[in-house]
C-alpha cells in the first residue's frame, strides 16, 4: 500500500494574517481557492488509482495499491494544480503514519517538495 499526505505550505500563516487584519474578503477568497484546489488534487489522485480518505482545509490524503505514475510526476501535477493558490509539500509512505512523517520532513527541509519515508530511514 502507498499512502500520500499532501499539505499546503504556509496557509495557516496566511489565515492568521487575514484574521489579525480583520480581512474577511481575503479569508473567504482563500477558503474558496483552497477548496477548489484540494478538490482538483483529489480528483487527480482518484484518476491515477488513489482512494482519497481526507480532502479539506489545505490538505489531501489517500492511498493506492501501487503507483501507476512515478512520484516525481505526481508531485509535478500537484504543484501545477496548486499554482496561483499555494505550494504543497507531499509525504509518501507505506502507512498513513509514515506518509505524515515524510510530510513533516518535507516541510522542515524547506517545503514545496516530496519526501518518501523509505529514503528517511536508509
Amino acid at each position: 500500500m502507498i499512502y500520500l499526505t499532501i499539505d499546503g505550505d504556509d496557509v495557516g500563516q496566511r489565515i492568521t494574517r487575514f484574521y489579525l487584519n480583520n480581512d474577511e474578503k481575503s479569508l473567504a477568497n482563500l477558503n474558496d481557492l483552497m477548496g477548489k484546489t484540494t478538490q482538483l488534487i483529489s480528483t487527480y489522485l482518484k484518476s491515477i488509482g488513489f482512494t482519497v480518505i481526507f480532502c479539506g482545509a489545505d490538505g489531501v490524503a489517500g492511498f493506492a495499491q501501487y503507483l501507476k505514475v512515478p512520484e516525481s510526476n505526481i508531485f509535478k501535477e500537484i504543484s501545477a494544480l496548486g499554482e496561483g493558490c499555494a505550494t504543497f509539500s507531499v509525504g509518501v509512505g507505506c502507512t498513513l503514519r509514515e506518509s505524515y512523517i515524510a510530510l513533516m520532513s518535507a516541510k522542515s527541509a524547506g517545503k514545496a517538495q516530496l519526501h518518501n519515508y523509505k529514503d528517511l530511514i536508509g
